[in-house]
């Protein structure tokens, strides 16, 4: 690592003073990304930011929605009654991120800030139309995702919280590469009152976005067979030594039906 300041603060607007004083501070959340990152010296942040005392954990839920804290652990996701309840596929998808300590110590605003193209979460938060709220604005889920990497966050903008409706159905499937368990492609289905969605993550070369084709199909008939004729094409997809282009293609279908299936 290289040297760099560390703040703790104990208010959001300490940690936003903090982060717009310099150009060059970091926000650090769980860690569970940054960490390496500085590890393996491809970031030099003169000061780090640490958020975890500005009150940002926690789950809410009323008679339509849920929120989610911030800096709530994939864990905290996973085993809360309201989330199991009422979007269970939410609480399934926390359950498949990384290994116990990751979950642990990893978040939902930490993954979301990062938008890595290989995380779950986003495919969760546009699935079912999520509200990202900051220190001072809130963002829709449509418009939050911007590109690999990339959000509407302006700098030292900080998410405090996820609003989530409750979901009619929902579930998340994934391929996951065996070493890093990031999603290869991980589909998520959602029919809310607003309607169907599918999003898929781990895929695109600009991160995660939205299957079209499915949601009108399954939006007249959400079941397998409505998606099984539906395919993805290949140009735009990611191809690595994990799989092709058109593998990932293929690998949404078939994570689209099983996801569906277990809905």
């Amino acid at each position: 690592m290289y040297d760099f300041n560390y703040v703790k603060p104990s208010s959001i607007p300490e940690a936003v003073k903090a982060l717009g004083a310099d150009m060059e501070a970091k926000a650090l959340a769980g860690g569970q990304t940054f960490i390496p990152v500085l590890k393996q010296r491809l970031n030099k942040p003169s000061v780090i930011v640490d958020l975890s005392e500005l009150g940002l954990k926690g789950i809410a839920a009323d008679d339509k929605t849920v929120t989610i804290g911030a800096m709530s652990t994939h864990h905290q996701i996973e085993t809360s009654p309201d989330v199991q309840r009422l979007v269970p596929g939410l609480a399934k998808m926390a359950s498949l991120i990384g290994d116990t300590q990751v979950r642990h110590r990893g978040t939902m605003g930490g993954s979301l800030a990062n938008n890595d193209p290989s995380a779950c979460y986003p495919a969760a938060v546009l699935a079912l139309g999520a509200t990202i709220h900051t220190d001072h604005r809130s963002i829709a889920a449509d418009d939050f995702f911007q590109g690999m990497f990339t959000t509407a966050l302006e700098p030292g903008e900080l998410i405090t919280a996820i609003e989530f409706p409750h979901a009619e159905k929902s579930n998340y499937e994934k391929f996951r590469n065996p070493a890093s368990r990031y999603a290869m492609v991980g589909v998520f289905v959602a029919k809310t009152a607003a309607g169907v969605r599918v999003a898929i993550t781990g895929a695109g070369q600009n991160g995660v976005f939205r299957h079209s084709a499915m949601e009108e199909a399954l939006s007249k008939d959400f079941s397998p067979d409505a998606i099984t004729g539906i395919t993805t094409p290949a140009d735009g997809l990611n191809g690595d030594i994990h799989a092709s282009p058109e593998y990932r293609a293929h690998l949404i279908g078939v994570m689209a039906r099983r996801a569906v299936a277990a809905a």
